[in-house]
């Protein structure tokens, strides 16, 4: 019976020189080789990270591990699960909506999101929760929410959440606010009516209001609760 000898394939580098390609740089992606005279080619595609689109929500919110969050109204699911989502289980997330549907929706949200978040249906001004309870409450504007209200409505509104807010703890509006540059192009217009939330945080009995940023379409304003009575 004949043999059929084993081939053996010997692959030599070839010597040093400055024509030999160096290797991929940080960031990129190897997809697949050739050859080309006494050279490896390797083909190499940069990937691009994947961006996640609610940094600049969970930045400003500045919530931890185990604290506890409230926020007012919901224009967008995706930023109330972002937020809730850094909490985690040892916290807490309570979304108090306006109507019962805006609740189911919230719910619907978050589940699909994977977060914990208690939803309560509820008037902003008189809100289900306990005095000195929460580390933050937030508003959500960016429909309307508080610029909707009318001046008594939206006093009695920033006054239910500094109650329910420990001392030292945040109350923040989130509004829209028009995009600047080839953003400004492909983006609709603000939907909720220009509101200063900082004299209405002041006049709520909340100090230092400021402005967080400015960016991406959206305006965040906080103010704090005092520590002491004055």
């Amino acid at each position: 019976m004949a043999c059929t000898p084993a081939i053996v394939v010997v692959l030599t580098a070839p010597s040093p020189t400055s024509r030999i390609p160096s290797r991929p740089r940080a960031g990129a992606i190897s997809m697949g080789f050739g050859t080309g005279e006494n050279y490896i080619i390797s083909t190499v595609i940069p990937f691009r990270r994947r961006i996640d689109p609610f940094i600049l929500v969970v930045g400003m919110a500045g919530v931890k591990l185990g604290d506890h969050f409230a926020q007012v109204g919901c224009a967008h699911g995706g930023r109330l699960a972002a937020i809730a989502r850094q909490v985690g289980l040892s916290g807490r997330a309570v979304a108090v909506a306006p109507d019962t549907a805006t609740a189911t929706l919230i719910q619907k949200a978050a589940s699909k999101a994977g977060v914990l978040v208690e939803v309560e249906a509820a008037p902003p001004t008189k809100l289900p929760l306990d005095d000195d309870a929460f580390d933050l409450v937030v508003f959500d504007n960016t429909a309307g929410l508080l610029s909707s209200m009318s001046a008594e409505d939206r006093a009695a509104a920033i006054a239910e959440a500094r109650r329910v807010t420990r001392p030292g703890g945040r109350v923040m509006v989130i509004g829209s606010s028009p995009r600047s540059g080839l953003t400004s192009l492909f983006s609709s217009a603000p939907t909720s009516q220009p509101l200063d939330p900082a004299p209405l945080l002041a006049g709520g009995g909340l100090k230092a209001p400021r402005t967080l940023a400015d960016r991406d379409g959206l305006v965040f304003v906080e103010a704090v609760k005092p520590r002491t009575s004055a």
